[in-house]
């Protein structure tokens, strides 16, 4: 089958909108999903800066949603034709981690989602000339108009709910909400600080006002800072004087836990001496430097740790983030805007430049 799809073709160079052919119909325990919408992710465009590990030509995306429409059978697939999904990152399912119920530490995570995907006899997908497109981008490949994925990595959800918003619950807003509610387990009386308000930050600050926690959000933009106290986060400007003791006096002497996205190093240690005794930083941005910490930053039992994919089982958490959502406790789709995905590289612009948190690329949708 044909359909159009967002194709990277150089680290540099822009996204072309264009014809791909699907080679293959969905093997045992696979589904093919017609795509209606697919969040654009920093690790996405991330790729552009991969020293050449992620091949390319790829068709990028890994926030995606919509309606299934073939599947491969198999005792695996519990999906069926017509249902609605969500679908996630990549994982065996066989390791030791995926069986203590941590997907997200699979052994075989950076292969399967970021460095080739699935070995497969033949390529799945090719452009309109013939030539063979990189193998599935985090088991996905969803800026396109279909996507052929692993039953696995798909989360049936409510047919009622608007499906082509709910892509980014499967990387995104599952990570900040995740490391909230699963690595902190945050609750009523709790104190986080939210290093960056971009779509994983605030997806942590809704997680933690929904679970009674308090949360500081620090960040350079104002209008995401606005938008962070909306939600329910006490705002901190980047810049601000002495801000471990200012972050202090707002917690009442100190926040347990602290959440980076934004791999700064000054950041990071200014988060870490605003920790009460024994509290956790967690980071989930990918450092590409060294990190210094500072003297003293580690005492009293305060610890650091990585985070991927908010420590999530995502067939457990997005009902929950969804259930949340209709509550009116996980506003995510304030942090939205819809692109068609004839517009990806304006989505792209945009998105670099701060004027939106969550793009989300429509593919039956026909450009402006």
């Amino acid at each position: 089958m044909s359909f159009q799809a967002a194709v990277l073709r150089s680290y540099e160079g822009p996204f072309t909108v264009e014809e791909v052919n699907l080679a293959t119909e969905p093997a045992e325990g696979e589904i093919l999903v017609e795509i209606a919408g697919c969040g654009m992710c920093r690790t996405d465009l991330a790729v552009r800066r991969s020293a050449g590990r992620s091949p390319l030509p790829a068709v990028l995306g890994h926030e995606g949603s919509g309606v299934v429409v073939r599947t491969g059978g198999g005792s695996d697939t519990a999906i069926g034709v017509g249902d609605h999904v969500v679908l996630s990152f990549d994982s065996c399912g066989h390791c030791r981690n995926c069986r203590a119920a941590a997907p997200a530490y699979c052994d075989s995570f950076a292969s399967l989602n970021l460095f080739g995907g699935r070995a497969e006899k033949a390529p799945r997908l090719t452009d309109a000339s013939g030539a063979a497109l990189a193998p599935r981008w985090f088991g996905q490949s969803a800026f396109a108009g279909y996507a052929l994925v692993s039953a696995r990595n798909a989360v049936r959800v409510d047919p009622a709910l608007p499906v082509e918003l709910l892509g980014p619950l499967g990387c995104g807003f599952l990570t900040g909400a995740g490391a909230v509610l699963n690595t902190f387990a945050a609750g009523p009386g709790d104190t986080v600080v939210v290093l960056g308000a971009g779509a994983v930050g605030l997806a942590a600050v809704m997680a933690a006002t929904a679970a009674g926690a308090l949360s500081v959000a620090v960040d350079r933009h104002p209008r995401r800072l606005a938008l962070a106290e909306q939600f329910g986060a006490l705002p901190l400007p980047v810049g601000t004087s002495a801000p471990a003791e200012r972050i202090r006096r707002l917690t009442g002497g100190g926040a347990q836990y602290a959440l980076d996205t934004t791999a700064s190093a000054p950041l990071i240690n200014e988060a870490l001496r605003a920790l009460r005794p024994t509290g956790t930083i967690g980071l989930v941005a990918r450092l590409h430097t060294v990190l210094p910490l500072e003297p003293g930053t580690l005492d009293r039992g305060r610890r650091i740790r990585h985070i991927c994919e908010g420590d999530a089982v995502p067939g457990l958490l997005i009902p929950l983030l969804t259930r949340l959502w209709q509550a009116g406790r996980f506003p995510f789709d304030r942090l939205i805007r819809t692109y068609p995905l004839a517009d990806v590289n304006e989505a792209e612009r945009d998105c670099d430049a701060g004027l939106v948190v969550k793009p989300v690329l429509l593919p039956q949708a026909r450009s402006r």
